[in-house]
């Protein structure tokens, strides 16, 4: 039995037998920072795509500066659950997530 609490600037650990505490304190980590953070997680992100005119996206992505504010905020709350979920996971679950770019692909 855990003698310590967690801490609340540090995200939790996953080790690969602590799933279901992990997930409980992570989501509340990633709340703590920001709502937004977790609705990255929930929602994902297409705001990097251009839409054509029927309002689907395509492939192509938009360059950064073509970003609107809501897109920069957006951005900002997924490199954020992104950064918790790199730091919330040991050295072997983090080489299974290393390469995903938005936090709902984490």
């Amino acid at each position: 039995m855990e003698k310590e609490g967690g801490q609340v600037n540090r995200p939790p650990i996953l080790d690969g037998s602590n799933y279901d505490v992990w997930k409980a304190r992570m989501i509340a980590f990633l709340k703590s920072i920001n709502n937004k953070n977790w609705k990255a997680v929930i929602k994902g992100c297409d705001h990097r795509r251009v839409k054509d005119k029927d309002g689907t996206y395509t492939t192509d992505l938009k360059s950064e500066e073509e970003w609107s504010k809501d897109e920069d905020d957006l951005a900002l709350g997924i490199n954020k659950a992104l950064n918790a979920l790199f730091n919330g996971v040991d050295k072997n679950m983090f080489r299974l997530i290393n390469n995903c770019t938005v936090a709902k692909d984490a």
